[in-house]
């Protein structure tokens, strides 16, 4: 004669009971005592739905449910003066019949409710947290109040990316992901009336269900946002800075929003070169390299808009925000000319580098962010060159102009006059600026332009028949060779200093064998002077 309630299963977390006024979705099994069935929710494949205490359920049932938690699973039974009375229901309950109830509660919420919200994982630096018209990206799992699985961005290995606070979302999410922090993890409850209200969504959820999104937030921006720029490390010397046009050699880690690494030029061992402002490269990433020094590390933050938008890029994600650290190594535009520093110039300083000119020089060879390539220090000996002969890279054949023995000077050599966009495999990057630090420790003075050998004093009228030593009309390699090495040994002439004596007195002798036949004839011999007259004569 008594309502009798037997809990045949209470859930360890029990958050929220069943009070009168609220609205319940659960399902049930209803018999009679002798075992045979009169009802089922789950033959129906729908949950039971309705308010409690507000008599739209039969007083033992509206009774029986209040006090239960999600999950849990009660059996009911209900005197007929509590259910259908002495009339029953005719063709399914008779008369005074006591009725049986196996009730699971799966869903419970009440009209007055709001969005709940619980962080359980927040970062230690939230720099910046969701507001309306932000877009988002994140991942979530949803379930029913009861545990059940209806849906997963995880499943899909796909953040759902929107914006917030302009109805793209179910208004409970719009108002659960307000304030979240990137990195920042919690469990949003949203009653069915701030969701898909009494129809449900027509697919997975059904009318009437509160819902539950376990969302961790990975990206966030806002369509108005420009690039941030957060300064790492400055040099104190910062002579000059970058801008458009310039061509910049840099390395970087590129990482999302939430810490996960995307790329970098470390792991290729080698940095990304590229022009900037000129459209080379994504427009936040043109804007955020301008004014940076050589030697500078700083972060640069860039929305979707200003990066790949909303198809991203290979591990890039559609609209996501992307933080580049990057290490400025060098920088040059392409107008560089070669820049000369003076340290130390000796006070009798009459005797100037030229063209033509022997020189013996000690360097140590950098770049700009200090790494050292080379130095003859190391090597216990000094480089030698003649000055202007292509013996050296063009910007070096420059640097080392109108040089006293004893000055000191850096002379900074953009690519473009250095080594180019190749460099030098294992030596030197492409497209490296060059820093060289020269003290010149001898000169010998080379000869005027267009000459290998010049005589000391007044020449022979009868030049022709000395080198004709056996005056058989005709003089040979050999001969010739001899003859310009007695005049060198004796000091009455002069080979351009630093070519090789062979190579020279070879080319000397094929400039006077007209006719190639390794003989030279009084007809063929002429000197320099006498050559360039005839040229003269004839133009």
């Amino acid at each position: 004669t008594e309502l009798g309630v037997e809990r045949r299963f209470v859930p360890e977390s029990c958050p929220r009971a069943v009070r009168p006024g609220d609205f319940v979705r659960y399902h049930y099994l209803g018999a009679f005592p002798d075992g045979t069935r009169f009802d089922s929710s789950y033959d129906r494949g729908s949950t039971f739905n309705v308010f409690v205490g507000k008599g739209q359920l039969i007083a033992g049932m509206d009774q029986a449910l209040v006090g239960m938690c999600v999950n849990e699973r009660r059996f009911v039974k209900i005197p007929p003066k509590l259910a259908y009375g002495s009339e029953g229901v005719p063709g399914v309950i008779p008369p005074n019949a006591v009725l049986h109830f196996d009730v699971l509660l799966i869903d419970l919420w009440n009209s007055e409710d709001e969005v709940q919200v619980q962080t359980y994982f927040k970062p230690e630096k939230c720099p910046r947290t969701v507001q309306v018209s932000d877009f988002v990206r994140y991942h979530y799992n949803g379930t029913f109040l009861d545990g059940t699985l209806f849906d997963s961005s995880h499943n899909r290995m796909r953040t759902y990316d929107t914006y917030v606070g302009i109805g793209w979302l179910i208004a409970g999410m719009d108002q659960g992901l307000l304030g979240m922090c990137v990195g920042e993890k919690r469990i949003i409850t949203i009653p069915p009336f701030l969701a898909y209200g009494e129809d449900g969504d027509g697919k997975e959820i059904p009318g009437q269900a509160s819902l539950v999104f376990d969302v961790v937030l990975l990206d966030l921006h806002n369509p108005k946002d420009g690039i941030a720029i957060e300064n790492q490390l400055v040099p104190e010397a910062c002579e000059r800075r970058s801008q458009t046009g310039d061509f910049v050699r840099y390395h970087y880690n590129g990482t999302l929003l939430d810490g996960t690494l995307f790329d970098s030029s470390y792991s290729r061992n080698h940095t990304y070169d590229t022009y900037i402002g000129k459209g080379y490269v994504i427009a936040g990433m043109d804007e955020g390299l301008l004014g940076v020094c050589t030697g500078e590390k700083r972060r640069i933050i860039i929305p979707p808009h200003l990066g790949y938008g909303e198809e991203g890029r290979g591990k890039i994600p559609g609209s996501a925000v992307l933080i580049f650290d990057i290490h400025v190594v060098d920088f040059h535009n392409p107008s560089d000319s070669v820049s000369i520093t003076v340290h130390y110039k000796p006070s009798n300083c009459t005797v100037l580098s030229k063209k033509g000119d022997y020189l013996k020089y000690h360097y140590n060879a950098s770049l700009l962010d200090g790494t050292l390539l080379d130095s003859t220090h190391s090597l216990g000996k000094t480089y030698n060159i003649v000055l202007g002969s292509g013996q050296v890279v063009l910007g070096m054949d420059m640097g080392l102009q109108d040089m006293c023995v004893g000055e000191r000077r850096t002379v900074v050599i953009p690519p473009h006059l250095g080594y180019g966009e190749d460099g030098v495999e294992g030596e030197v990057p492409g497209s490296a600026v060059l820093v060289f630090d020269i003290e010149l420790l001898e000169l010998v003075s080379g000869l005027p332009e267009g000459y290998m050998f010049v005589w000391n004093g007044e020449v022979s009228p009868n030049l022709f028949e000395e080198i004709d030593q056996n005056h058989d009309g005709e003089v040979l390699l050999e001969e010739f060779s001899e003859y310009i090495q007695t005049q060198v040994d004796t000091g009455k002439g002069k080979l351009a200093p630093g070519f090789d004596f062979e190579k020279i007195v070879k080319n000397m002798f094929t400039n006077q064998d007209r006719d190639g036949n390794g003989k030279v004839t009084a007809e063929e011999f002429k000197l320099k002077d006498q050559e360039a007259k005839e040229e003269h004569d004839e133009l």
